[in-house]
This record gives structure tokens, C-alpha cells and sequence, in this order.
């Protein structure tokens, strides 16, 4: 079957978001298989030949132009009647937890809201999603309570967001894999000085050639960017052509993280003490 323009070009878009993330066909389709265990519905499993036909312009999907029909007869919102068949779009910010991606990265535009934001004591959500270091633009709307907490607290023009990825220990333990930050994309410029606690040196959020993202200290020396780690970690110093092979995104104003563990399991119970004998 020949592919339609406009099915290429959807199939291209998607073909580059898997990319960003470094995600094979195959690892796409097993995560979809993980969502579809958990909801125990095997109709949520994406097979790995309907990603690559998707990619390639050769399928679309065929019922959801039926569902923008139905919206338009019935006078409704096409989001009420996929909910109605268990596709809730509201409930993409807790399931996103259920996905983890290895890198840093930024995340996506955000998503105009209809209900205003409501600033309230944050609580650390139930689980962190994504495990790739990365901006946040396009998707903090449906990270959770972590995500709308940096939101509200922070300026909303301009400012950007990045998650840690969980195998990211540039600057552990200062700040954590799995840690969201908050960019100003106007402090661009590498800082130089002598600062006299590490807390008080800039960090930036770097953009490197190969579609990855960095979250580290930063030296320029000559036509060289250093990404420099904190003391204790195991990562090494990494340098980079400049501006050739890395550009600076911003600086990191902000971060929020864990800072301990969650019992997932709820029948875990505490050590029980002996009584003494």
C-alpha cells in the first residue's frame, strides 16, 4: 500500500520523538506490553511491525477519525468519549510514572489548561517518570505533582524544565538522578569566577550534537566546553568542541528531588523488634 503525504509526515514525527529518546522499535513495543499488563488489557500492546508501518506511512490509525465525527454530531469533547472507553486523557499524569527512560532530556511544550493551578504544599508523586536526562517543555502538564509543583512555583514565561535521568550522576549527590530542574534559557553564557561553596557555582543545562542532554558544571577553555562533575561522582570530565558539538540551554535555577526511597510495596511491613528474652 502506497503511503499518503500526510500519513509520512505523521509517521516521520514519530519516528523522531522515539529518536530523541534513543528507544529501538523493539524497546518501544515492550514498554507498550508492560502498560498493557498493567492495565490487564491486551488491546494497549503496540507490536513492533505496527510501529514500523506507522513510521513508514504504510498504517494509521483508523477509528479515530470515526471518534472526531461522533464529538462533532454529539456536541461533545472527543476526549469525553475516548474516556468512556477507558482512553482517559486526564489520567496521563499518573500513568506516565509507569515509564522510565535511561537519559536526560528535556521535556515538551506545555499544554494550555482549562482549570487554574492552584498553589498548595507540594507532595513528591508516587512515582518519578522518565529515566533519561531532558527538557520538560512538552510534557510537565502530565508528569504529576512534582512537575505542577515547579510550575507554580516558578515565573510561567520563558523558564524551561529538564528531568535527571535515573543514570545520570553527573552531579550526584548535589543534584540527583531523576531530579526535575528548572532552566532560565537566558542565562546562556558560561559564568566565569571562583565561588566559594560548590552550591554556589552555576549549573547549566547543556544540548550535545548527538540528540542527548547534559546537566553538569561548565568551564569553557579556548574552543573547548568542559562538563564538569561534582567531587563525588563517578562520572569523568567530559570535553567538547564549542560550540560545534554542544550548546547551552540555561542555566538550572531550580531542582527538585527524592530524597528517600518509597515503599511501593504496601504489604511491606517495618522491622519488628525482638522482646527481650
Amino acid at each position: 500500500m502506497l503511503a499518503s503525504p500526510f500519513s509520512f509526515e505523521a509517521g516521520t514525527r514519530l519516528r523522531a520523538k522515539r529518536e530523541r529518546l534513543h528507544l529501538s522499535i523493539r524497546r518501544v513495543a515492550q514498554m507498550s506490553q508492560k502498560i498493557a499488563q498493567e492495565k490487564n488489557d491486551p488491546a494497549f500492546f503496540v507490536p513492533h511491525n505496527w510501529i514500523s508501518d506507522l513510521e513508514n506511512g504504510k498504517s494509521k490509525p483508523r477509528l479515530l477519525p470515526r471518534f472526531h465525527s461522533l464529538s462533532l454530531i454529539y456536541d461533545c469533547d472527543i476526549n469525553e468519549i475516548l474516556a468512556a472507553f477507558g482512553l482517559n486523557i486526564a489520567d496521563l499524569g499518573k500513568e506516565r510514572g509507569h515509564i522510565s527512560l535511561p537519559h536526560t532530556h528535556l521535556s515538551g511544550k506545555p499544554v494550555a489548561r482549562s482549570d487554574p493551578l492552584v498553589v498548595a504544599a507540594p507532595q513528591l508523586p508516587r512515582k518519578l517518570p522518565l529515566q533519561q536526562t531532558n527538557l520538560v517543555h512538552c510534557m510537565f502538564q502530565d508528569l504529576g505533582e512534582m512537575a505542577l509543583f515547579l510550575v507554580q512555583q516558578a515565573t510561567p514565561q520563558g523558564l524551561l524544565y529538564g528531568h535527571i535521568g535515573t543514570g545520570d550522576y553527573t552531579l550526584d549527590p548535589i543534584i540527583r538522578p531523576g531530579a526535575f530542574v528548572q532552566i532560565d534559557p537566558e542565562q546562556n553564557k558560561v559564568m566565569k569566577g571562583v565561588w566559594p561553596h560548590e552550591h554556589d557555582r552555576p549549573i547549566y543545562f547543556v544540548e550535545l550534537r548527538d540528540n542527548r542532554y547534559a546537566c553538569s558544571w561548565c568551564e569553557v577553555e579556548g574552543g573547548h566546553l568542559l562538563l564538569v562533575p561534582s567531587p563525588k561522582s563517578p562520572v569523568s570530565i567530559r570535553n567538547l568542541r564549542y560550540p560545534q558539538d554542544a550548546e547551552i540551554v540555561g542555566r538550572v535555577v531550580g531542582w527538585a528531588h527524592r530524597i528517600a526511597q518509597l515503599q511501593r510495596d504496601a504489604s511491606t511491613t517495618a522491622p519488628q523488634m525482638q522482646s527481650p528474652t
